[in-house]
C-alpha cells in the first residue's frame, strides 16, 4: 500500500444541507383554500336566494300584493329590531331546542337498543323490523290525533311524534353497521370462543361505529322536523317556533313569519352541521378516514 494512500484516506462526496429558510406555507395555503371552497358555494346560494327573493317580491307582485312576500330588507328591519317579535322567537327557538335534543336522545338509545336485540337474535329481527317500518312509512300526520288523546297536548306529545320521525335512521344504520362485521372477525372469535357479550362489544359495536354516526346525523336533522311538527300540533304549554309558525300564518303576519322560517331553517343547518362535525371528527380519527 502507498504513502500516499495512508496519508490521505478517501473521502465522501457528501451534499451540504440547503440554505436558506424553509416554507411553511404550504399547510396554511390549502387550508385557506379548502375553507374558502366550501364557504364560497353557501356564500353564492345566499346571493343567489336573496336575488331571487328580491325579483320576486318587486318584479312579479304588484304593490297591492306585495304583503304576500315582502323583500328581505323589510322583513328584518321589521323584525329584529322589535323586541316584542324577535324576543318570544328566541324563546320558542330555544323551546324548540329542547324538545329536539331529548326526542333526539331517546331516538338514539331506543333505536340503539332496538338494533342491538335484533342483531343477537334473528327471531327477533323477524319480529321487530317489521314494527320499525311500520313507523318509518305511516304518516306522523296521521297519528298526531291519536298522540294528543293519549299524551295530551303539551311538551310530551312533541317529544313522542319527534321520537316517532327520528328513530327509524337509527335502528336501520345500527343494524346494519352491527351486521357489516367481517366473517372472518367472527371466525376468530369463534375460535377464542368469545361470549356473545365479548362480540357485540368488542367486535359488532366497534365495526358499526361509522353506520351509527351516520344514523345519528340523520336523526340529527329528523328530530329537529319532529320537534317543530309537535310544536305546530300540539300547543299546550311553552310555545315552539312551530306554533309561532301557525300563529304568525293564521294573521297573515308575513315579515314575523319568514324569519321564523329563516330561523328553523339555520337551526336545522346548525344542527346536522354540529352532528355531521361529530361524525368526521371521532370516526374520522378512530378509522383515519380524512375525508370523510
Amino acid at each position: 500500500m502507498s504513502e500516499k494512500t495512508l496519508i490521505d484516506p478517501p473521502t465522501t462526496a457528501t451534499t451540504p444541507p440547503p440554505i436558506g429558510p424553509v416554507r411553511t406555507g404550504g399547510s396554511f395555503s390549502r387550508a385557506a383554500s379548502a375553507t374558502g371552497s366550501r364557504v364560497l358555494p353557501i356564500v353564492l346560494a345566499i346571493v343567489g336566494i336573496l336575488i331571487v327573493w328580491y325579483a320576486v317580491s318587486y318584479l312579479l307582485l304588484s304593490e297591492s300584493r306585495r304583503f304576500l312576500l315582502p323583500p328581505p330588507h323589510q322583513v328584518f328591519t321589521e323584525t329584529l329590531g322589535n323586541p316584542q317579535v324577535i324576543t318570544p322567537m328566541l324563546a320558542a327557538l330555544g323551546q324548540t331546542t329542547g324538545v329536539a335534543l331529548i326526542g333526539l336522545a331517546i331516538a338514539v338509545v331506543l333505536g340503539m337498543g332496538w338494533a342491538i336485540l335484533m342483531s343477537q337474535w334473528r327471531i327477533a329481527e323477524r319480529v321487530l323490523y317489521p314494527y320499525a317500518v311500520i313507523l318509518q312509512t305511516i304518516p306522523i300526520l296521521a297519528l298526531t290525533p291519536l298522540i294528543g288523546i293519549w299524551m295530551g297536548y303539551g311538551i310530551p306529545a312533541r317529544i313522542v311524534v319527534c321520537v316517532i320521525i327520528a328513530i327509524f335512521p337509527m335502528i336501520s344504520n345500527t343494524l346494519f353497521g352491527l351486521q357489516s362485521a367481517e366473517p372472518s372477525a367472527h371466525d376468530l372469535f369463534t375460535l377464542n370462543k368469545a361470549s356473545r357479550w365479548q362480540r357485540l362489544t368488542k367486535l359488532q359495536l366497534p365495526a358499526a361505529l361509522p353506520a351509527i354516526f351516520t344514523g345519528l346525523r340523520n336523526a340529527a336533522g329528523l328530530s329537529v322536523i319532529g320537534a317543530i311538527v309537535g310544536d305546530f300540533f300540539f300547543q299546550q304549554g311553552s310555545q315552539g317556533i312551530g306554533g309561532l309558525l301557525r300563529t304568525y300564518t293564521l294573521r297573515l303576519n308575513m315579515e314575523s313569519l319568514f324569519l321564523a322560517i329563516i330561523f328553523t331553517a339555520i337551526f336545522g343547518v346548525i344542527v346536522f352541521s354540529v352532528f355531521a362535525a361529530l361524525d368526521r371528527a371521532i370516526v374520522g380519527r378512530l378509522f383515519g378516514w380524512k375525508n370523510r
